[in-house]
């Protein structure tokens, strides 16, 4: 019944369950091979990852609807002969059956979804279109625990945890006019469709009209609850590849102030001249997640594993064979519960969560330094600004002598703020920031995304300040960079 809507699909799935640098003149860095091997590596994964993302950019295929099976309550026959319009005010009857004239408009209905490139109203659309068909759900409804009622309880005496009963929109609008049903952020060029007898549909705004979607509907789906699955769980299900912090390249990378002399209190410093470490290099970062488990412990809380690799490659040094000057890894496993609760100025909580981190560049004395932290982390929301505060403690398994960067937290603080700001047309501003008051010392990075095409985002990235890599964590620097980001992983 489907086949005309899920051929596209087909390749993309095998069966109905599955988701799924040694010349005096060369920089002395040791261990360049394995870093190189491991860059190589990366740099194929990259080119894989980057390659499925383009080829699912254009239409998304998240909504397995091969596996649909349409189960209707009837419809009374001006229901049936009239127009087939989604209303989500239809009260259907308690009988239950099967009405191919009916069946029809909802899968005409799901195609024109799949066609929306916001994914916030991509999801809203298909939600809209399940619920006014009475559809069971493809993927299941979180239910967050509702902190003010869990708290009031526990002082009174009675301990336990409450869920929220109902989700509502972030920022409380009311239902607006079809033309302004789109996000800020949501695409406006016309995506021209034919579906089912040469209906043709303009774009996308048309399509949600077309479904009934509003715009308390599409911002239920926030960047905040569709990187960790606040509201419903991914239909990706577990162990599959997601997106994490952003993955980008910037050819154009340049240091007005490179570590010529990197030392900790327990290293020795290395010395490098001008010619050894250039200004200008690219850099990349790789970063990806995946849930390990989902809905632990009887709530909605989820298990993730992250893993995020950047890289300072000197490509433009050709005296020196275009050594990687340094590689940051951080693998990582976190927990996250989705809550709710009002915040000022009309914020909302919508995430807490902890995990543990290790972040090493993988080099040999004096260049090696690494650290392991345990974090508490939340997750908030006030409109179309998004903000994830960390708190971590360093757990540390050396002794002070065996320390390669003792003095760490004076540099890096003791926790982060990572933010995003959706802008319109597609663009976004986001970043992190990090402080020690008791050093004043701290950074800042700023990410700004543009549109370039419907698969690729331009990016400029500006650093200042402590740690742009752990090998310069006690190096204060100011850099700048330009290149591409994967569309769609603006990253939280």
């Amino acid at each position: 019944m489907f086949a005309h809507i899920t051929a596209q699909r087909q390749p993309q799935r095998t069966n109905t369950m599955s988701r799924k640098a040694d010349s005096s003149h060369q920089i002395s860095y040791q261990g360049m091979h394995t870093c190189l091997s491991m860059a190589v590596a990366i740099a194929l994964s990259f080119t894989a990852v980057q390659a499925q993302a383009a080829d699912t950019a254009q239409t998304y295929n998240e909504i397995p609807a091969a596996e649909a099976a349409f189960e209707y309550e009837s419809l009374d026959a001006s229901q049936k002969s009239g127009g087939l319009k989604a209303d989500s005010n239809v009260d259907m009857p308690m009988e239950k059956l099967n009405d191919k004239a009916f069946v029809a408009q909802q899968a005409k209905l799901f195609l024109e979804c799949t066609q929306v490139q916001s994914s916030s109203a991509r999801l809203a659309c298909f939600d809209k279109v399940a619920e006014q068909g009475k559809t069971p759900s493809y993927t299941s409804t979180k239910q967050p625990i509702d902190l003010a009622k869990t708290f009031q309880s526990t002082v009174s005496g009675n301990p336990k945890v409450i869920l929220a009963e109902s989700q509502t929109s972030m920022s409380g609008t009311t239902v607006e006019d079809a033309d302004t049903i789109l996000m800020s952020n949501q695409q406006t060029a016309a995506s021209k469709l034919k579906a089912n007898g040469n209906i043709e549909i303009d774009n996308e705004a048309q399509i949600l009209e077309n479904v009934g979607v509003t715009q308390t509907d599409i911002e239920k789906f926030s960047p905040l609850s569709l990187s960790y699955d606040l509201d419903k769980n991914s239909e990706r299900g577990t162990w599959t590849v997601r997106p994490y912090r952003p993955t980008y390249l910037l050819p154009l990378f340049y240091t007005f102030d490179p570590n010529l002399s990197p030392g900790t209190p327990s290293q020795e410093t290395e010395s490098l001249t001008t010619n050894e470490m250039r200004e200008t290099e690219l850099k990349f970062q790789l970063s990806l997640k995946t849930k390990v488990a989902e809905d632990l412990f009887d709530t909605s809380a989820d298990l993730w594993f992250g893993y995020t690799q950047e890289s300072h490659w000197q490509v433009y040094n050709e005296d020196n064979s275009r050594p990687f000057r340094a590689t940051d890894y951080q693998p990582e496993i976190f927990l996250t519960q989705p809550v709710t609760a009002d915040l000022p100025f009309g914020g909302r909580l919508r995430m807490l969560g902890a995990g543990a981190v290790h972040h090493s560049n993988g080099q040999d004395d004096p260049l090696s330094r690494s650290w392991n932290r345990a974090y508490l982390m939340a997750g908030a929301e006030w409109g179309k600004l998004s903000v994830i505060p960390r708190l971590w403690a360093r757990v540390n398994s050396d002794s002070n002598s065996d320390d390669d960067n003792p003095d760490i937290e004076d540099y890096m603080g003791y926790g982060d703020i990572k933010f995003l700001y959706d802008l319109p047309g597609q663009q976004s501003l986001s970043g992190t920031l990090r402080y020690n008051p008791s050093t004043n010392k701290g950074a800042a990075q700023l990410d700004y995304i543009y549109p370039l095409s419907e698969n690729v985002n331009g990016m400029v990235q500006l650093f200042q300040g402590y740690g742009e890599s752990i090998i310069d964590y006690n190096h204060e620097n100011t850099s700048i960079g330009f290149g591409i980001v994967l569309n769609d992983w603006k990253g939280l």
